[in-house]
């Protein structure tokens, strides 16, 4: 049986359902939500779990209205909602009938602009919570948690806790295939399977660089708009994050172009064929897949910031820049265990007048390099950071 994992947006799913009629948990397939739906149903009186997927749940919903007046005093939980987004009009009605919170609860694959109902329909009425792949505080206190693993086989609970390397690199495979074979063109969106998955592998070469739309359409024979729809589709069904440019007012040339990640470390490793961590750490991404990595720690974990990231066409770089209101971090990833800083980072910094930078490595233990530098470990940072700024 799998291990039950308490998830740091549980707190706030539950104060969101005694504030909103609607919650929705959206997030990429797998990552937890049924779990966790399932989880909170110990802590919430008269829960009603649907499968969406499931013909003998969907039967249920044949009569929505009828449905939801015979449990108008329940918590109905329906998962999967972008399988049947003719709902939202119909929970609209009913949601302005009963007019009380905590009504619904609706899980989802894909994000609220791919779902365009739920924001035209329940606008004012739901809120939005996003469930990532487990993150590091999450699990950091495990008995099996070590960093590397975690780091290879990536954040999805039944690849994380799998019970050795071999079982987690079948189950993101047949993760990989199930996406691009089914889940897509079950949402309508008619990609050749083949196609998407060598798009996929090429962003997983470019891990960490900058998007260059003609160069990847011409690859695969399609128009650089094209290139630009997959991004957009990828990002939205939680695969790709692109991060973009921070452009500021300095008299620099500034690059324009988003860098774009496979989100999950251990995708990234089975989209490449690496299949253990000694193959990694020989492998020409090791260095983007830690920063990769990392960089979904910090987003998931520190809610609330803004994020860049920063380059001149002279070679002046910082990985990550934070913003939240005047407060401005500099983040830049070592995948060494005694990282060097190039004088690059140095020239970025004085470019943005930033007085804090972090440089993020497998280390054990935080210690400055200079005034207002520290190399710090993943955890000790996120930590500090919700610390200091709470």
């Amino acid at each position: 049986m799998q291990t039950l994992i308490k998830r740091n947006s549980e707190f706030t799913i539950l104060e969101d359902l005694r504030s909103f009629p609607v919650v929705a948990i959206l997030g990429s397939r797998q990552c937890g939500k049924s779990t966790l739906a399932k989880m909170l149903k110990e802590k919430i009186e008269n829960f009603i779990y649907l499968d969406l997927e499931s013909p003998s749940d969907l039967r249920k919903l044949d009569d929505p209205e009828l449905f939801f007046d015979v449990n108008k005093n329940k918590t109905v939980c329906l998962d999967e909602i972008q399988f049947r987004q003719d709902l939202f009009p119909v929970l609209r009605s009913i949601v302005d009938r009963n007019r009380r919170n905590g009504q619904i609860l609706i899980l989802g694959s894909a994000s609220r602009d791919l779902i365009r109902q739920s924001s035209e329909s329940l606008a004012g009425r739901i809120s939005f919570i996003e469930l990532t792949p487990f993150v590091i505080s999450e699990i950091r206190d495990l008995p099996q948690y070590n960093i590397t693993q975690y780091w290879f086989r990536g954040g999805y609970p039944d690849s994380f806790l799998s019970i050795d390397d071999n079982l987690s690199n079948r189950w993101r495979e047949n993760f990989i295939r199930t996406f691009v074979e089914r889940d897509i063109p079950q949402l309508g969106i008619n990609i050749p399977a083949l196609k998407l998955r060598r798009f996929l592998t090429m962003c997983a070469h470019n891990q960490g660089q900058l998007l260059n739309s003609s160069k990847l359409g011409d690859a695969l024979g399609v128009s650089y708009h094209t290139i630009r729809n997959y991004i957009d589709l990828l990002e939205q069904t939680f695969i790709i994050r692109t991060l973009q440019p921070y452009e500021v007012n300095v008299k620099k040339r500034i690059i324009k172009s988003p860098k774009v990640y496979i989100r999950d470390s251990g995708l990234l490793h089975s989209l490449l064929e690496i299949f253990d961590f000694n193959e990694l750490m020989g492998h020409p991404v090791f260095g983007a897949s830690w920063e990769g990595f990392a960089l979904e720690n910090i987003l998931a974990e520190l809610a609330g910031w803004k994020s860049f990231f920063y380059r001149t066409s002279s070679g002046n770089e910082i990985d990550l820049i934070l913003i939240k209101g005047r407060k401005k971090i500099a983040v830049e990833f070592k995948s060494s265990k005694a990282p060097t800083v190039t004088k690059g980072l140095w020239n970025a910094l004085e470019d943005m007048n930033i007085q804090k930078a972090w440089i993020i490595a497998p280390v054990d233990e935080s210690y400055l390099i200079k005034e207002g530098v520290t190399v710090s470990g993943l955890d000790y940072f996120i930590q500090h950071v919700k610390s200091e700024y709470a």
